[in-house]
């Protein structure tokens, strides 16, 4: 039983933490080379990794894709951790209106046009994204925002994360507190009631048993007290 639980806790904590790496913002010191627009044709396992279609669209088997095409200098895992070295990284640009994840994105065409004015200079600059870049399924991470910075070496703060991050921890801290306040008030007290109830229970079967034996033995006392034929 208990390695069902340390497997089942894992099992959670890997599922959650794979979600906060493709939901929360990250952030890659790149270098924007050109921008380019796509036509692009979903299939099953790689359509729910794309947002919907712009707003103001409807959403169609195939449809254009925005790309921007950078060479990314440094990557920080969920803005904390820098990663990776130099090589090239694709994002794709899309709206994600109002549905999941909550970025409420409407300004595609305005942050293409900021890529590409980027693309025409040689200004570094830092992209804001989420999502996971897999090459054999052509998934793109999703830039959200973009700008400029000194050099390669900025240094960025992820604001977001930190506080996502204490209020993830003081909400885990206080359902676990109410849960511990319940458990006290309601659960314990009705485990507690039940097992007396059980011991009652127990209790008036010992004694019935009891009682059916005394009786059985005041038969047998009274065959073992008959005179021989």
């Amino acid at each position: 039983m208990r390695r069902i639980r340390i497997v089942f806790r894992l099992i959670v904590v890997l599922v959650f933490g794979l979600l906060f790496h493709y939901v929360l913002p990250q952030h890659d010191v790149v270098k924007v080379t050109s921008t380019e627009i796509i036509r692009t044709d979903f299939s099953a396992y790689n359509r729910i990794f794309y947002a919907q279609a712009d707003s103001g669209g409807s959403e169609q088997p195939t449809r254009d894709l925005r790309l921007i095409n950078t060479q990314k200098q440094r990557t920080m895992l969920l803005g904390f951790i820098p990663t990776g070295g130099s090589h090239v990284m694709v994002y794709r640009n899309e709206d994600t209106g109002w549905i999941w994840p909550p970025y409420f994105k409407f300004d595609s065409s305005d942050l293409q046009a900021e890529a590409a004015n980027l693309a025409k200079g040689d200004e570094w600059a830092v992209i804001t994204h989420y999502g996971w870049r897999v090459r054999w399924a052509s998934i793109y991470p999703n830039a959200v925002a973009v700008r400029t910075v000194s050099g390669p070496d900025a240094t960025i703060i992820p604001w977001f994360n930190i506080f996502f991050f204490i209020f993830l921890a003081a909400a885990l801290l206080f359902i676990r507190a109410m849960w511990r306040q319940f458990r006290e008030r309601t659960v314990d007290p009705l485990l507690g009631n039940a097992e007396d109830r059980v011991d009652e229970v127990q209790a008036n079967v010992a004694e019935r048993r009891g009682r059916f034996r005394r009786w059985l033995n005041t038969w047998r006392s009274k065959d073992n007290q008959l005179p021989p034929e």
